[in-house]
Protein backbone atom coordinates (compact mmCIF):
# COMPACT_ATOMS: atom_id res chain seq x y z
CA UNK A 1 0.00 0.00 0.00
CA UNK A 2 1.07 3.63 -0.49
CA UNK A 3 0.93 5.73 2.22
CA UNK A 4 -2.21 7.68 1.55
CA UNK A 5 -3.30 4.09 1.84
CA UNK A 6 -1.76 3.10 5.01
CA UNK A 7 -3.42 5.74 6.60
CA UNK A 8 -6.70 5.25 5.40
CA UNK A 9 -6.28 1.59 7.14
CA UNK A 10 -5.32 3.42 10.40
CA UNK A 11 -7.88 5.68 10.11
CA UNK A 12 -10.54 2.56 9.48
CA UNK A 13 -9.67 1.14 12.85
CA UNK A 14 -8.64 4.18 14.74
CA UNK A 15 -4.93 3.91 15.21
CA UNK A 16 -3.20 7.55 15.23
CA UNK A 17 -2.20 8.53 12.15
CA UNK A 18 1.60 8.59 12.53
CA UNK A 19 1.05 4.48 12.76
CA UNK A 20 0.64 4.68 8.77
CA UNK A 21 4.33 5.78 8.59
CA UNK A 22 5.23 3.19 11.13
CA UNK A 23 4.26 0.11 8.92
CA UNK A 24 5.54 1.73 5.52
CA UNK A 25 9.10 1.62 7.63
CA UNK A 26 8.47 -2.03 8.87
CA UNK A 27 7.34 -3.27 5.42
CA UNK A 28 9.29 -1.46 3.06
CA UNK A 29 12.52 -0.42 5.08
CA UNK A 30 12.58 -3.34 7.20
CA UNK A 31 11.12 -5.89 5.32
CA UNK A 32 8.98 -7.63 7.93
CA UNK A 33 7.27 -10.48 7.34
CA UNK A 34 4.42 -10.24 9.82
CA UNK A 35 2.26 -8.03 11.71
CA UNK A 36 3.63 -8.85 14.57
CA UNK A 37 7.67 -8.24 13.95
CA UNK A 38 6.35 -4.51 14.10
CA UNK A 39 7.64 -4.12 17.67
CA UNK A 40 6.69 -0.41 18.20
CA UNK A 41 3.41 -1.12 18.12
CA UNK A 42 1.19 -1.71 20.73
CA UNK A 43 0.20 -5.69 20.74
CA UNK A 44 -3.89 -4.49 20.48
CA UNK A 45 -2.90 -2.32 17.45
CA UNK A 46 -1.23 -5.73 16.04
CA UNK A 47 -4.19 -8.01 16.82
CA UNK A 48 -6.66 -5.32 15.10
CA UNK A 49 -4.14 -4.87 11.90
CA UNK A 50 -3.77 -9.03 12.08
CA UNK A 51 -7.41 -9.28 12.04
CA UNK A 52 -7.44 -7.40 8.45
CA UNK A 53 -4.33 -7.74 6.81
CA UNK A 54 -1.42 -9.69 6.31
CA UNK A 55 2.16 -8.37 5.22
CA UNK A 56 1.95 -9.88 1.41
CA UNK A 57 5.64 -11.14 0.58
CA UNK A 58 5.57 -14.51 -1.16
CA UNK A 59 9.16 -15.83 -1.65
CA UNK A 60 9.62 -17.65 -4.84
CA UNK A 61 9.32 -21.08 -5.88
CA UNK A 62 11.67 -21.95 -8.76
CA UNK A 63 14.73 -20.44 -9.49
CA UNK A 64 17.21 -21.73 -12.39
CA UNK A 65 20.80 -20.14 -12.77
CA UNK A 66 22.51 -19.22 -15.93
CA UNK A 67 26.16 -19.74 -16.30
CA UNK A 68 26.81 -16.47 -17.01
CA UNK A 69 25.38 -15.33 -13.10
CA UNK A 70 22.05 -14.72 -14.05
CA UNK A 71 19.17 -16.01 -12.00
CA UNK A 72 15.65 -16.75 -13.43
CA UNK A 73 12.91 -16.41 -10.41
CA UNK A 74 9.57 -18.17 -10.54
CA UNK A 75 6.54 -16.45 -8.28
CA UNK A 76 3.14 -17.74 -8.13
CA UNK A 77 0.07 -15.47 -8.68
CA UNK A 78 -2.54 -17.46 -7.97
CA UNK A 79 -3.62 -21.10 -8.87
CA UNK A 80 -3.50 -21.07 -12.44
CA UNK A 81 -0.76 -18.31 -12.73
CA UNK A 82 2.94 -17.31 -12.61
CA UNK A 83 5.04 -15.10 -13.52
CA UNK A 84 9.46 -14.77 -13.72
CA UNK A 85 11.56 -11.68 -13.06
CA UNK A 86 15.36 -12.26 -13.81
CA UNK A 87 18.38 -10.79 -11.49
CA UNK A 88 20.85 -10.11 -13.53
CA UNK A 89 24.36 -8.93 -11.70
CA UNK A 90 27.33 -7.25 -13.20
CA UNK A 91 30.69 -5.44 -11.92
CA UNK A 92 29.09 -2.95 -9.99
CA UNK A 93 25.84 -3.34 -10.46
CA UNK A 94 23.12 -5.79 -9.94
CA UNK A 95 19.34 -4.95 -12.45
CA UNK A 96 16.10 -7.08 -11.68
CA UNK A 97 14.02 -7.01 -14.26
CA UNK A 98 10.58 -6.87 -13.33
CA UNK A 99 6.92 -8.82 -14.97
CA UNK A 100 4.14 -6.33 -14.84
CA UNK A 101 0.91 -8.71 -16.28
CA UNK A 102 0.80 -12.59 -16.73
CA UNK A 103 1.67 -13.42 -20.52
CA UNK A 104 0.71 -10.13 -22.49
CA UNK A 105 -1.66 -8.77 -25.23
CA UNK A 106 0.63 -6.69 -27.39
CA UNK A 107 1.56 -10.11 -29.24
CA UNK A 108 4.95 -9.32 -30.65
CA UNK A 109 6.40 -11.81 -33.37
CA UNK A 110 9.96 -11.80 -31.70
CA UNK A 111 8.43 -12.69 -28.24
CA UNK A 112 7.76 -15.66 -26.44
CA UNK A 113 5.46 -13.56 -23.64
CA UNK A 114 3.28 -12.31 -26.14
CA UNK A 115 3.45 -16.27 -27.99
CA UNK A 116 2.04 -17.18 -24.16
CA UNK A 117 -1.55 -14.42 -24.64
CA UNK A 118 -2.46 -12.48 -21.72
CA UNK A 119 -3.97 -14.00 -18.55
CA UNK A 120 -4.10 -10.90 -15.99
CA UNK A 121 -2.31 -7.75 -14.90
CA UNK A 122 -0.19 -8.59 -11.49
CA UNK A 123 -1.48 -6.30 -8.41
CA UNK A 124 0.80 -3.84 -7.02
CA UNK A 125 1.75 -6.26 -4.10
CA UNK A 126 2.73 -8.61 -7.19
CA UNK A 127 4.87 -6.50 -8.78
CA UNK A 128 6.96 -5.25 -5.58
CA UNK A 129 7.23 -8.86 -4.13
CA UNK A 130 9.57 -9.55 -7.17
CA UNK A 131 12.12 -6.82 -5.64
CA UNK A 132 11.28 -7.46 -1.81
CA UNK A 133 10.87 -11.10 -1.62
CA UNK A 134 14.14 -11.45 -4.39
CA UNK A 135 16.87 -13.29 -2.28
CA UNK A 136 19.53 -11.14 -3.27
CA UNK A 137 16.81 -7.65 -2.83
CA UNK A 138 19.78 -6.07 -0.75
CA UNK A 139 22.60 -6.54 -3.74
CA UNK A 140 20.00 -4.26 -6.31
CA UNK A 141 21.10 -1.19 -7.94
CA UNK A 142 18.65 -1.28 -10.86
CA UNK A 143 14.73 -2.38 -11.54
CA UNK A 144 14.16 -2.33 -15.23
CA UNK A 145 10.14 -3.38 -15.83
CA UNK A 146 11.09 -5.07 -19.04
CA UNK A 147 9.91 -8.63 -17.89
CA UNK A 148 6.35 -10.23 -18.60
CA UNK A 149 3.67 -7.54 -19.96
CA UNK A 150 3.08 -4.09 -20.81
CA UNK A 151 3.31 -1.70 -18.14
CA UNK A 152 1.27 0.95 -19.67
CA UNK A 153 -1.36 -1.90 -20.08
CA UNK A 154 -1.45 -1.89 -16.23
CA UNK A 155 -0.88 2.07 -15.98
CA UNK A 156 -2.33 2.20 -12.73
CA UNK A 157 -0.89 -0.73 -10.30
CA UNK A 158 2.57 0.63 -12.34
CA UNK A 159 2.56 3.87 -11.03
CA UNK A 160 1.31 3.07 -7.46
CA UNK A 161 4.42 0.21 -7.39
CA UNK A 162 6.70 3.45 -8.78
CA UNK A 163 5.63 5.84 -5.72
CA UNK A 164 6.25 2.93 -3.49
CA UNK A 165 9.74 2.57 -4.80
CA UNK A 166 10.56 5.77 -5.34
CA UNK A 167 9.13 7.57 -2.19
CA UNK A 168 11.13 8.23 1.11
CA UNK A 169 8.17 6.39 2.64
CA UNK A 170 9.24 3.37 0.53
CA UNK A 171 12.19 1.28 -0.93
CA UNK A 172 13.34 5.41 -1.72
CA UNK A 173 14.89 4.85 -4.34
CA UNK A 174 15.94 7.35 -7.10
CA UNK A 175 14.02 7.50 -9.87
CA UNK A 176 17.09 7.03 -12.11
CA UNK A 177 17.45 3.44 -10.86
CA UNK A 178 13.93 2.57 -12.73
CA UNK A 179 13.28 1.86 -16.20
CA UNK A 180 9.83 1.47 -17.60
CA UNK A 181 9.67 -0.08 -20.85
CA UNK A 182 6.58 0.07 -23.11
CA UNK A 183 5.73 -0.76 -26.89
CA UNK A 184 4.08 3.09 -26.65
CA UNK A 185 0.28 2.52 -25.22
CA UNK A 186 -0.73 6.51 -25.66
CA UNK A 187 -2.55 6.97 -22.75
CA UNK A 188 -0.95 4.92 -20.15
CA UNK A 189 2.60 6.58 -21.46
CA UNK A 190 0.85 10.14 -21.39
CA UNK A 191 0.27 9.45 -17.47
CA UNK A 192 4.00 7.71 -17.16
CA UNK A 193 5.45 10.69 -18.25
CA UNK A 194 3.17 13.05 -16.25
CA UNK A 195 3.23 11.03 -12.91
CA UNK A 196 6.44 10.05 -12.80
CA UNK A 197 10.53 10.36 -13.50
CA UNK A 198 11.54 6.78 -14.28
CA UNK A 199 13.74 6.46 -17.14
CA UNK A 200 11.72 5.52 -20.62
CA UNK A 201 12.70 2.51 -23.09
CA UNK A 202 10.04 2.53 -26.19
CA UNK A 203 9.98 -0.27 -28.36
CA UNK A 204 11.20 0.66 -32.01
CA UNK A 205 12.21 -2.70 -33.36
CA UNK A 206 12.06 -0.86 -37.04
CA UNK A 207 11.86 2.76 -38.45
CA UNK A 208 9.30 1.85 -40.69
CA UNK A 209 5.78 1.68 -39.94
CA UNK A 210 4.77 -1.05 -42.27
CA UNK A 211 7.62 -3.26 -41.26
CA UNK A 212 7.26 -2.48 -37.46
CA UNK A 213 3.73 -3.45 -37.61
CA UNK A 214 4.86 -6.63 -39.09
CA UNK A 215 7.01 -7.39 -35.71
CA UNK A 216 4.37 -5.13 -33.47
CA UNK A 217 0.82 -5.51 -34.07
CA UNK A 218 0.47 -1.93 -31.67
CA UNK A 219 2.09 -0.44 -34.37
CA UNK A 220 -1.39 -0.44 -35.94
CA UNK A 221 -2.98 2.06 -33.18
CA UNK A 222 0.10 3.90 -31.76
CA UNK A 223 2.59 4.46 -34.72
CA UNK A 224 6.21 5.14 -33.98
CA UNK A 225 6.61 8.30 -36.05
CA UNK A 226 3.45 9.70 -33.50
CA UNK A 227 5.28 8.01 -30.42
CA UNK A 228 8.66 10.00 -31.62
CA UNK A 229 6.23 13.58 -31.68
CA UNK A 230 4.52 12.89 -28.27
CA UNK A 231 8.12 12.40 -27.14
CA UNK A 232 9.64 15.78 -28.67
CA UNK A 233 6.91 17.44 -27.04
CA UNK A 234 7.95 15.92 -23.33
CA UNK A 235 10.42 18.32 -20.97
CA UNK A 236 13.05 16.06 -20.65
CA UNK A 237 14.70 18.22 -18.81
CA UNK A 238 16.53 16.94 -15.81
CA UNK A 239 18.64 13.52 -15.55
CA UNK A 240 15.34 11.68 -16.75
CA UNK A 241 16.36 9.25 -19.54
CA UNK A 242 14.84 8.22 -23.05
CA UNK A 243 15.48 5.10 -24.81
CA UNK A 244 15.08 3.18 -28.02
CA UNK A 245 15.05 -0.79 -27.69
CA UNK A 246 16.11 -2.18 -31.35
CA UNK A 247 16.55 -5.82 -31.87
CA UNK A 248 18.35 -6.50 -34.60
CA UNK A 249 17.33 -9.33 -36.96
CA UNK A 250 19.58 -10.77 -39.66
CA UNK A 251 18.58 -9.64 -43.55
CA UNK A 252 15.20 -7.85 -41.83
CA UNK A 253 15.98 -4.78 -40.25
CA UNK A 254 20.27 -5.14 -39.69
CA UNK A 255 20.68 -2.93 -43.25
CA UNK A 256 22.29 0.51 -42.94
CA UNK A 257 19.38 1.34 -44.88
CA UNK A 258 17.69 1.02 -41.58
CA UNK A 259 20.28 2.64 -39.57
CA UNK A 260 19.62 6.22 -41.74
CA UNK A 261 15.81 5.57 -41.19
CA UNK A 262 16.63 5.34 -37.41
CA UNK A 263 18.84 8.22 -37.02
CA UNK A 264 16.13 10.33 -39.59
CA UNK A 265 13.36 9.50 -36.85
CA UNK A 266 15.36 10.49 -34.13
CA UNK A 267 17.20 13.53 -35.40
CA UNK A 268 17.19 16.14 -32.86
CA UNK A 269 15.53 14.17 -29.67
CA UNK A 270 18.15 13.89 -27.04
CA UNK A 271 17.58 9.98 -26.61
CA UNK A 272 20.01 6.77 -26.62
CA UNK A 273 19.50 3.59 -29.36
CA UNK A 274 19.53 0.12 -27.68
CA UNK A 275 20.74 -2.27 -30.16
CA UNK A 276 19.56 -6.25 -29.02
CA UNK A 277 20.77 -9.19 -30.08
CA UNK A 278 18.05 -11.31 -31.34
CA UNK A 279 17.31 -14.74 -29.20
CA UNK A 280 15.80 -17.27 -31.36
CA UNK A 281 12.52 -18.84 -29.69
CA UNK A 282 10.39 -21.68 -31.46
CA UNK A 283 8.41 -21.34 -34.58
CA UNK A 284 9.69 -17.94 -35.37
CA UNK A 285 11.22 -17.88 -38.50
CA UNK A 286 13.66 -14.29 -37.69
CA UNK A 287 17.33 -14.94 -37.33
CA UNK A 288 20.17 -13.72 -35.29
CA UNK A 289 22.25 -11.43 -37.20
CA UNK A 290 26.03 -10.58 -36.77
CA UNK A 291 27.84 -8.77 -34.23
CA UNK A 292 29.45 -6.99 -37.23
CA UNK A 293 26.63 -5.85 -38.67
CA UNK A 294 25.50 -4.52 -35.53
CA UNK A 295 28.91 -2.77 -34.87
CA UNK A 296 28.53 -1.12 -37.88
CA UNK A 297 24.91 -0.11 -36.94
CA UNK A 298 25.70 1.57 -33.85
CA UNK A 299 28.92 2.93 -35.79
CA UNK A 300 26.45 4.76 -37.95
CA UNK A 301 23.89 5.71 -35.29
CA UNK A 302 26.93 6.95 -33.01
CA UNK A 303 28.49 8.96 -36.32
CA UNK A 304 25.44 10.99 -37.06
CA UNK A 305 24.33 12.04 -33.70
CA UNK A 306 22.34 8.95 -32.17
CA UNK A 307 24.04 8.16 -29.33
CA UNK A 308 23.80 4.00 -29.26
CA UNK A 309 25.04 1.02 -27.56
CA UNK A 310 24.90 -2.95 -27.85
CA UNK A 311 23.21 -4.74 -24.94
CA UNK A 312 25.19 -7.56 -23.69
CA UNK A 313 22.95 -10.47 -23.88
CA UNK A 314 22.60 -12.43 -20.88
CA UNK A 315 20.77 -15.62 -19.42
CA UNK A 316 20.20 -17.13 -23.20
CA UNK A 317 20.77 -20.68 -21.84
CA UNK A 318 17.91 -20.57 -19.40
CA UNK A 319 15.59 -18.58 -21.57
CA UNK A 320 16.02 -15.51 -19.36
CA UNK A 321 17.21 -13.07 -22.26
CA UNK A 322 15.11 -10.37 -23.97
CA UNK A 323 11.86 -11.42 -25.33
CA UNK A 324 12.51 -15.69 -23.81
CA UNK A 325 10.02 -15.12 -21.00
CA UNK A 326 7.07 -17.56 -20.65
CA UNK A 327 5.28 -19.21 -17.99
CA UNK A 328 2.58 -20.76 -20.20
CA UNK A 329 4.76 -24.48 -20.46
CA UNK A 330 4.91 -24.38 -16.70
CA UNK A 331 1.13 -23.24 -15.65
CA UNK A 332 0.32 -25.92 -18.63
CA UNK A 333 2.07 -28.57 -16.76
CA UNK A 334 0.31 -27.97 -13.57
CA UNK A 335 -2.99 -28.35 -14.64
Amino acid sequence: MTLAELVQVTSLLGLPKYTARQIAQWVYVKRVRSIDEMTNLSKSAREQLKSAYVVGGEPPVHAMSSVDGTVKYLFRVDDANTVESVFIPEEGRATLCVSSQVGCKMNCRFCMTGKQGFSVNLTVNQILNQILSLPEHEQLTNVVLMGMGEPMDNIDNVLKALEIITADYGLGWSPKRVTVSTVGIRKGLQRFLDESQCHLAVSMHSPIAAQRAELMPAERAYPIAELVELLRNHDWSGQRRLSFEYIVFKDYNDSLTYAKEVARLLRGLECRVNLIRFHAIPNVDLQTTEMERMVSFRDYLTHHGVFATIRASRGEDIFAACGMLSTAQKEQNEK
